[in-house]
């Protein structure tokens, strides 16, 4: 392995994403044969509907079992496979650069974009990269070619945190320019106004594509865990004010725990997941957790 695909593809994250697959909820537009349900009738092994035989029909499709209960000859029609493109989506905004223990947000949701194309790619998946901050910032279109994989780890080493945060502004540019459903994920700390990110991810919904978003947070964005008097600076703005923690710890908590339900309510609500994903969490485990439980039908 290179050195970047040793930096993002960890080889323990790589062998337990081994039995897992990342299907798409929604029907796709795709051309190879893959593992998404296709709005196009073909000849796959996701059984659809029997319609009675018309002349000119494949006599290979009849279903001879039932002719013989029924003495009708019916057709199985079955939904066919196909593949879907996976736009990843990562937040280069400065307060992405935090990280208490060691890894940022940002290398974790390298780390993160780098594992879903590998398993994009090993699903005949085309995949996309674009990073933004509050505009886009680079753009790799989407692509399931052999070696695709390493422009995007190459893409990813390269990676420069921005400035501020407009989470809405570049989902809105992007899903007028996504021509075919398919699957978007976005890889963020979400430090935007909720309701302008929901408004902006449900433009994606209204055109047909299965969105994810994962909700990259430090620990100690989580838990505030400060007890002496703390100069906090905002990572965007520069702005720096001192505190007491033990004076603002439940206020702070109490709004971080509303905008979460901000998000999980609405973003259900519009049939998306949402994942809160910790960094001092191991990765192979965070994102085994949710794949598995998204294979499930559970969120």
């Amino acid at each position: 392995m290179s050195a970047a695909e040793l930096r993002f593809l960890d080889p323990a994250v790589l062998a337990r994403l081994g039995t897992l697959e990342l299907r798409a909820r929604t029907v796709v537009e795709g051309f190879l044969s893959g593992l998404h349900r296709s709005p196009f009738r073909g000849f796959s092994v996701e059984f659809a509907e029997y319609r009675q035989y018309l002349p000119g029909d494949d006599l290979s499709t009849i279903d001879w079992k039932v002719y013989a209960r029924s003495d009708r000859h019916y057709v199985k029609k079955f939904e066919e496979d196909t593949n879907l493109d996976c736009h990843l989506l990562l937040d280069l905004s400065a307060s992405m650069g935090y990280g208490s223990r060691g890894v940022t947000k940002l290398e974790y949701g390298s780390m993160l974009a780098a594992s879903l194309a590998f398993l994009m790619q090993r699903q005949r998946d085309g995949v996309s990269l674009t990073t933004f901050d509050e505009a886009i910032v680079s753009r790799l279109p989407p692509s399931a070619r052999p070696g695709h994989l390493r422009a995007i780890l190459g893409m990813l080493d390269r990676v420069r945190l921005g400035m501020r945060t407009d989470v809405s502004r570049p989902l809105h540019l992007l899903a007028d320019g996504i021509s075919k459903r398919g699957m978007v994920v976005l890889i963020s700390d979400l430090l935007d106004d909720p309701a302008r990110v929901v408004d902006g991810l449900r433009h994606f919904r209204f055109r047909g594509t299965d969105v994810i978003v994962f909700h990259v947070m430090d620990p100690a964005e989580i838990t505030f865990p400060f007890e002496r008097a703390t100069r906090f600076r905002d990572m965007e703005s520069g702005d720096e004010i001192v505190a007491v923690p033990a004076v603002i710890r439940e206020r702070y908590r109490a709004a971080l725990r509303a905008a979460q339900e901000i998000y999980r309510g609405e973003l259900g609500a519009a049939g998306i997941d949402y994942q809160i994903l910790d960094t001092s969490r191991p990765l192979e485990f965070a994102l085994m957790a949710y794949l598995s439980a998204r294979g499930r039908g559970r969120k």
